[in-house]
């Protein structure tokens, strides 16, 4: 963290990595002390922030997360070791240390926004102000919560440090979610109430009263449940956790697409399009790096997942990672319309063409969410299909807040909690005979299993396991097979937590100390 701190934002850093309003021209080699002044400088600002969210290669937590968790192999190529680590829970020199820089960076460059923003002219209106602090300080929260999953006890910083303070102890998680909770709060009270339907389409990946009370939900499901605590750090009580998911479905605009499939590209002209009124929050992406290493325009995890090293019409290539377990194939049932449209069946899809070459970990099953497709493939826009895929990476959808909301309404009012359940599964099997009815006693675990099934492959999975308990996590993870390249054991020693880059350890003095489980 040293290096990310101790470093001098240029504003060449602000070129513009995404679609839409974050397509902004590089401005040349000025630095922090002198560029915050107006308010078109302001917004550059907020764009470098945004644009840390496209940073990620191999390591996005998205894929890592589904990695661990019981939906994936490593997989790769049999010479492709760091995919199975994380799958296998099994260490690494210096694993995780894009993770750590990648959030660090970002809350390094809100930071210095939210501190200097009080010297920009902004004349005698306020309001963008107030925007421009919500949407700085939302992003820190988001950056912030992914390193507490992730890592537990992080050093937590508000300011830009001094070199005296390059070495701030971690701190507890008690403070950090405090942190969270306070920035997402802000954010909530200060973005307008804009509906869906409202929201120009320039201003799409931009975050919204909508998405800062969403991430709220997410937080204090995780947080209460990981911690075993009543409340999201004494900031947000469970009553107001539902009542900000039910503000989003009673005001928001929003809803469920007519059809499953139809959100993913692969649906190919049934799609139903980017930022459609499911879509609470995504990160943007865009080719338009066009080769450009120098550049995070594009998706980088869509390569990852890609079938190995081959065009398979209607997919294009990619790297063969998180190879889907059988077992997330088989539990859904024959008639959910999400069996199919989330995941690839090389035999199904009668895909004869398929080779396995050095694919490892081969289970017959890959991603078919955020699957590069060969029409229109990176390549044959002037990219390259390692680096510029393009498929947003869709963080919150509808559905999980009407799950959410159902999840926290289960022993309050179970009508309510039913009515929101139904509606999900409602969705999947095209048909209203399909319900399961929620009880005190089962709410939960049909819940829990719903989220499965509806957002698999969607980096919800393995904080979802965590949340409910080790043992549980264990139970789903655990995987014996007379194959033993298919062999996982989750590490409850661990805590489900991750290894922190021992060069950050190093860095730090001595000061930082490594997550229980694994070693320095």
């Amino acid at each position: 963290m040293k290096k990310i701190f101790a470093s001098i934002i240029a504003i060449s850093l602000f070129a513009a990595c995404s679609k839409d309003f974050l397509e902004r021209s590089p401005v040349d080699e000025q630095t922090e002390t002198s560029f915050y002044q107006t308010p078109d400088q302001a917004l550059q600002a907020l764009v470098a922030v945004y644009n840390q969210l496209n940073i990620g290669d191999y390591d996005n937590i998205h894929l890592v997360s589904e990695l661990a968790s019981d939906n994936c192999f490593g997989g790769g190529g049999t010479s492709d070791l760091v995919w199975k680590q994380w799958d296998r829970f099994q260490e690494a020199s210096n694993m995780n240390l894009g993770v750590w820089q990648k959030y660090y960076t970002g809350i390094y460059r809100a930071n210095v926004l939210l501190s200097k923003i009080d010297g920009v002219n902004w004349g005698a209106d306020s309001t963008m102000k107030n925007t421009y602090i919500a949407e700085a300080r939302f992003l820190r929260a988001y950056f912030y919560f992914d390193l507490a999953r992730f890592f537990g006890n992080v050093p937590l910083a508000t300011k830009p440090l001094t070199v005296s303070e390059y070495n701030m102890p971690q701190a507890t998680p008690a403070d950090v979610y405090k942190q969270i909770a306070e920035d997402l709060k802000y954010a909530a009270e200060k973005l307008p109430a804009v509906a869906y339907q409202g929201i120009p389409t320039s201003n799409y990946g931009r975050v919204t009263k909508w998405a800062a009370q969403a991430l709220i939900g997410r937080v204090f499901l995780y947080y209460t449940g990981y911690y075993n605590q009543n409340d999201l750090a004494g900031v947000v009580t469970k009553a107001q956790a539902i009542t900000y998911l039910e503000n989003i479905i009673n005001a928001g605009g929003y809803g469920l697409v007519d059809s499953f499939p139809r959100l993913w590209q692969a649906s190919a002209a049934s799609f139903v399009g980017e930022d459609n009124k499911e879509t609470i929050w995504s990160i943007k992406f865009t080719h338009k790096g066009l080769g450009n290493w120098d550049q995070h325009n594009g998706n980088r995890m869509q390569v990852d997942i890609g079938i190995r090293s081959q065009v398979l019409n209607p997919y294009y290539k990619g790297w063969g990672a998180g190879t889907v377990n059988s077992k997330l194939w088989n539990a859904y049932d024959g008639a959910d319309t999400r069996r199919n449209a989330s995941i690839i069946s090389i035999e199904d899809e009668n895909l004869t063409a398929y080779a396995i070459g050095d694919q490892s970990q081969y289970t017959g099953y890959f991603w078919k969410k955020y699957m590069p497709l060969n029409d229109g493939n990176a390549d044959s826009k002037g990219g390259n299909f390692q680096i510029d895929n393009y498929f947003d990476d869709v963080i919150i959808r509808y559905a999980d807040v009407l799950l959410m909301a159902a999840e926290l309404n289960l022993d309050g009012d179970l009508g309510k909690a039913q009515g929101y359940y139904n509606q999900v599964r409602d969705r999947a099997f095209l048909n209203t005979t399909s319900r399961k009815t929620l009880t005190a006693t089962n709410g939960k675990s049909l819940i829990m299993e719903e989220r499965r099934l509806e957002f698999a492959l969607e980096g919800l999975r393995y904080w979802d396991l965590l949340r409910q308990g080790m043992s549980v996590a264990k139970a789903a993870i655990d995987n014996s097979s007379s194959d033993a390249q298919f062999n996982v054991s989750f590490r409850t020693e661990t805590q489900g937590l991750f290894k922190i880059p021992e060069q950050e350890i190093n860095l730090s003095s001595g000061v930082y100390r490594q997550n229980p489980g694994w070693a320095n």
